[in-house]
């Protein structure tokens, strides 16, 4: 779906609970799959302005779970390590989006280049 707004991010985050709830997630897992996509949503119209989310079930020979790609052609991130960091931020805020993002989910990803945009992968596994 693409992500062009602040209703897009609304958007994206009920679509991914609906997502969850369908799988038989938690209700705590799904509002952590819920948060961590408007989390990636936020991210994307603050730096990005547009940019895309997918969402995905995903099955391993033992579990299901949820795939979520966030992607933009955006400025991109010229140091991910730093970006990655607790309270880092370069727009003023809390600086806990991508870290939280990596806190909430079980698999994270993150791939970007500066001038190209980012691509971050991230999954949840149903318990």
């Amino acid at each position: 779906m693409s992500i062009n707004s602040d209703q897009d991010i609304v958007t994206a985050r009920q679509r991914g609970r609906a997502l969850a709830t369908e799988l038989g997630f938690s209700t705590g897992d799904a509002t952590l799959i819920a948060t961590a996509i408007s989390e990636l949503a936020r991210n994307i119209v603050s730096y990005a302005r547009k940019g895309e989310i997918a969402l995905k079930m995903v099955n391993s020979s033992s579990r299901q779970g949820v795939l979520i790609i966030a992607s933009d052609s955006g400025p991109g991130i010229r140091d991910i390590r730093q970006a990655m960091r607790d309270g880092f931020s370069t727009s003023g805020s809390l600086g806990l989006g991508l870290p939280g993002v990596r806190r909430l989910m079980d698999e994270f990803e993150i791939t970007s280049e500066p001038g190209r945009g980012t691509m971050v992968t991230v999954k949840k596994w149903k318990q």
